[in-house]
């Protein structure tokens, strides 16, 4: 479904993605793993059009997106839930998620899609017309992912879903991407906590300074003595 090849990216004098390559399975979930600053972010960032290609290519079911612009993006069926969640504060619950779906034109559609939503997440359909900003930590992330699924994507980027949330919250929002893949949506993980992310995911890429060093099954690299000691305490 996504194909990168020799992708290089940056930001000013700084480059950050120096040929990277990877590519995502339809229906698989895949984890890109590595270390602060490795580049991880700026991958997903590249793939929804945020920061242009300066070399290399990505492919998305079998057309060019290089140099796509975000919108263009999303209409290819590619949604990004960013690091920080990103929801519009001074909006309700229920008009950031109406934002996600704002490129469709199927009422019936969307309005299922947002019952499915409010199902998965009941805290958002108790708090519909609260305002988000008001939300907690993991409120938030529940409704940046809802916003994400309201475009009915064929590729959800999750970036740090688990940044600053509580444990119990970090384990519910591992098993609603796990459900979200298992359902259908193919999805493409980065993620600060290793060993859950290679613990969930079907297959990774160990990203180190720009450049993918190791790449397979997540059992693989979860047994791989450098990942082991560089990332998972020994």
């Amino acid at each position: 479904m996504l194909e990168i090849r020799d992708l290089v990216c940056g930001y000013g004098t700084v480059t950050a993605l120096k040929g990277l390559s990877l590519t995502v399975a339809e229906g698989q979930l895949v984890a890109l793993v590595g270390a602060n600053g490795a580049g991880k972010s700026t991958t997903l960032r590249a793939i929804s059009g945020l920061v242009p290609a300066r070399g290399g290519s990505i492919r998305f079911a079998g057309r060019d997106i290089t140099g796509a612009d975000p919108r263009t993006v999303l209409g290819h069926g590619i949604a990004h839930c960013p690091e920080g969640r990103r929801v519009f504060p001074q909006m309700s619950v229920a008009e950031n998620l109406a934002l996600g779906a704002y490129l469709r034109r199927d009422p019936a559609g969307v309005a299922a899609d947002l019952a499915r939503v409010y199902g998965e997440f009941p805290r958002l359909a108790e708090r519909r017309r609260q305002m988000a900003g008001t939300l907690s930590g993991g409120e938030q992330q529940m409704l940046a992912i809802g916003r994400a699924l309201m475009a009915r994507p064929k590729l959800v980027l999750f970036d740090e879903p688990s940044l600053g949330l509580a444990p119990n919250i970090v384990e519910r929002m591992f098993a609603v991407i796990r459900a979200i893949c298992d359902a259908g949506t193919t999805v493409l993980l980065v993620e600060q906590n290793a060993f859950a992310a290679l613990e969930l995911c079907d297959d990774a890429y160990l990203l180190e300074t720009g450049r993918i060093v190791l790449s397979g099954p997540g059992a693989t690299l979860i047994a791989d003595p450098h990942v082991r000691q560089a990332y998972l305490g020994g």
